[in-house]
C-alpha cells in the first residue's frame, strides 16, 4: 500500500483524529479537533486540512455524521509514521514474567497460559502456536493401567518433553502385559522422529500381521493411539483465548460477521495461514481489517510477533503468537504488549540462561 506523503499540520491533525477516536470511538468533528489539537487554528482552517485528508482516503465520514474516523488506510499511515509506543510498566511486566515462569508443566501448557496472559493484558483474542518440532525423536514409552478398558500412555521425547495420552482399549490388561507392551514399543520406536515411526513401523508390521500374535497385535493397535494424535504433518496447532471478549467490542459489527469469525476460530486454518505470512518479515507484524485479505478479519485487526529460542534476538524462531482486536485499538499499548509476551515466552521455553528483559 502507497501512503501519501503530508506536511506537518496534516500529520498532526491526522494523529490527534485517530488518537481522539480510538479513546473515544466517536466520529471526531472540526471543532473537536481545533480544540484538540493545541494548534491556532480555526475550526474552518482545520476543515480544510480533514477535507485534504479525504481526498487522500486517510479518513471518511460515517454514515450521515459530520464527524470523522480513520479508514485502514489512515491506520496504516499512523501507525507505520506517526505512532509512539508506550513500554510496559513494571508491574506488568512482573506478572506476565512471573506466571510465564511459573507455568509447570508440558510446553502445552507454557502456551496456554500465555494465549490467556495475552488475551488478559490486551482485553481481546490471545493467539500463540505451539513450538516448531526439528529433530525432535521418541525416547521412551511407558504404559500404566487405568482402569479396565484405559490405558496412560507417557512419551518421553529427547527435548525433555513428556505428553501423557490416555488411551481406550478393547479389553483388560495387566501391569505385566503393559509393561510387555512399553519395552516392544520403545525397542522400536526410540530414536525415531514420533511423525514418522507410527508410518514406518506399522507398514513394516503390516504384512506379518496375520503371523503376530495377540500381544505383538496390541502393540501395533495401542501405537495407531498413542502416536497418531497430533503428530500428524507437522503443523502447528494454534492455542486461542479469550474469544468472547470481542463480543464487547466493535469489531463485530452483524451477527454474520460474528460467526464467520467464531468459525475461523474453530477451524483455525486460516489463522495459521497469517503467522506463516509471519515468517516473510521480522519482528511485530500488524493486518488492519481488510488487509488481511480474510473475511471474516475485515473489521477487525491481528498483531503478531515471533518468539525464539532463549527470546534472544538472533535465536530460531520456533513460533508465533498474536491477538485478534477490533481495528479501534490502542495499538501504541498492545504492539509492546505482544512483543513483549513473544521474548519472555522465548525466555520460558528455555530457562537454562535466560538473558535480561
Amino acid at each position: 500500500m502507497s501512503l501519501p506523503i503530508l506536511n506537518e499540520r496534516a500529520q498532526h491533525l491526522l494523529k490527534v483524529l485517530v488518537e481522539r477516536y480510538i479513546e473515544e470511538g466517536i466520529p471526531v468533528g472540526s471543532r473537536t479537533l481545533a480544540q484538540s489539537s493545541a494548534l491556532s487554528l480555526s475550526p474552518a482552517s482545520v476543515r480544510n486540512v480533514m477535507a485534504d485528508l479525504e481526498d487522500l482516503g486517510l479518513i471518511h465520514a460515517p454514515h450521515t455524521s459530520a464527524g470523522r474516523v480513520p479508514t485502514i488506510q489512515g491506520y496504516r499511515l499512523f501507525i507505520n509514521r506517526l505512532l509512539t509506543t508506550r513500554q510496559l510498566d513494571e508491574r506488568e511486566l512482573h506478572h506476565l514474567q512471573g506466571e510465564l515462569q511459573h507455568a509447570h508443566g508440558s510446553r502445552q501448557h507454557l502456551i496456554a497460559t500465555a494465549s490467556q496472559m495475552l488475551s488478559q493484558l490486551t482485553g481481546f483474542t490471545g493467539l500463540v502456536t505451539l513450538p516448531k518440532r526439528e529433530q525432535v525423536n521418541l525416547l521412551h514409552i511407558e504404559l500404566i493401567p487405568l482402569s479396565a478398558q484405559r490405558v496412560l500412555a507417557i512419551l518421553v521425547m529427547s527435548d525433555g518433553e513428556v505428553q501423557n495420552r490416555v488411551l481406550p482399549t478393547t479389553r483388560a490388561y495387566s501391569a505385566h502385559e503393559l509393561h510387555q507392551l512399553a519395552a516392544q514399543l520403545t525397542e522400536r520406536l526410540a530414536g525415531h522422529d514420533p511423525s514418522r515411526v507410527r508410518e514406518h513401523l506399522l507398514h513394516e508390521m503390516d504384512s506379518l500381521r496375520s503371523d503376530l500374535n495377540s500381544l505383538m497385535q496390541d502393540t501395533i493397535r495401542l501405537t495407531e493411539q498413542a502416536l497418531g494424535q497430533n503428530f500428524g504433518d507437522g503443523t502447528p496447532d494454534l492455542v486461542i483465548s479469550g474469544q468472547s471478549k470481542l463480543l464487547g467490542t466493535d469489531a463485530i459489527s452483524n451477527r454474520s460477521q460474528m460467526q464467520s469469525l467464531f468459525a475461523a476460530f474453530e477451524s483455525k486454518r486460516e489463522l495459521l495461514h497469517f503467522f506463516d505470512q509471519s515468517q516473510r518479515a521480522d519482528g511485530v507484524q500488524i493486518f488492519i481489517g481488510s488487509e488481511s485479505g480474510y473475511a471474516p478479519l475485515e473489521e477487525c485487526s491481528l498483531i503478531t510477533a515471533p518468539y525464539r529460542e532463549e527470546g534472544r534476538d538472533d535465536g530460531r524462531i520456533i513460533g508465533y503468537l498474536g491477538i485478534i482486536g477490533p481495528t479501534r485499538m490502542p495499538y501504541d499499548q498492545i504492539i509492546p504488549r505482544v512483543d513483549m509476551t513473544a521474548r519472555l515466552l522465548g525466555m520460558a521455553l528455555n530457562p537454562a540462561n535466560p538473558p535480561a528483559v
